[in-house]
């Protein structure tokens, strides 16, 4: 392994360029000829080493990207949070009309929970989700059941029938026929 470096701390290294303290460490763009202070984000005893470029992702028309592995001792916790938490995210999605829990993977109308089976329930949490647009029924195949699915549109007009039929006679309008089109969710 003649790329791999071990660092014993960021004070340690030495480098003719200078940086700047950073009071928080964050993850930014660098430009393509600017040398990144790598070390100033791991923690002490570890080990890093250029990832495989086989591992990278490629974008057409884009130069390599590069990337590293980043070893740490199992008896070390990292030091440095490299990526501040991410707000929690509401557990409910949805309108005053339809309510859906995700987690709990659960429909509720006016307070009703609706018994759906699988495929409902994607269904419905997909167009409320994207409330007022227009989903033809190729695209809420390829989204909902996937691209593996075989299978017409006429299994999405099934099961919209059936999705109509359990939101009750007040509120089967909201979900709206767009005739030669698809369907769309519109409270």
């Amino acid at each position: 392994m003649a790329h791999t470096r071990s660092l014993v701390s960021a004070s340690a290294a030495t480098s003719p360029l200078t940086f700047p303290p950073s009071p928080r460490h964050r993850l930014r763009a660098v430009d393509r000829d600017e040398v990144a202070r790598v070390v100033d984000f791991l923690p002490p005893g570890a080990t890093w080493l250029p990832a495989p470029q086989h591992t990278l992702p490629a974008l057409p028309g884009q130069p390599p990207m590069v990337g590293y592995l980043v070893l740490v001792p199992a008896d070390q916790q990292p030091t440095v949070a490299l990526a501040p938490p991410a707000p929690k995210a509401p557990s409910t999605t949805g309108d005053a009309l339809v309510r859906i829990d995700p987690a709990q993977r659960t429909a509720e109308v006016d307070g009703a929970v609706l018994d759906l089976t699988y495929l409902e329930f994607e269904l419905l949490a997909h167009l409320v989700a994207h409330p007022h647009r227009v989903h033809s029924r190729d695209q809420l195949v390829t989204t909902v059941w996937g691209y593996g699915h075989v299978g017409d549109g006429r299994t999405v007009d099934v099961h919209i029938a059936r999705l109509r039929r359990k939101l009750g006679t007040a509120h089967r309008g909201a979900i709206q026929t767009v005739r030669r089109v698809g369907y769309k969710y519109a409270p």
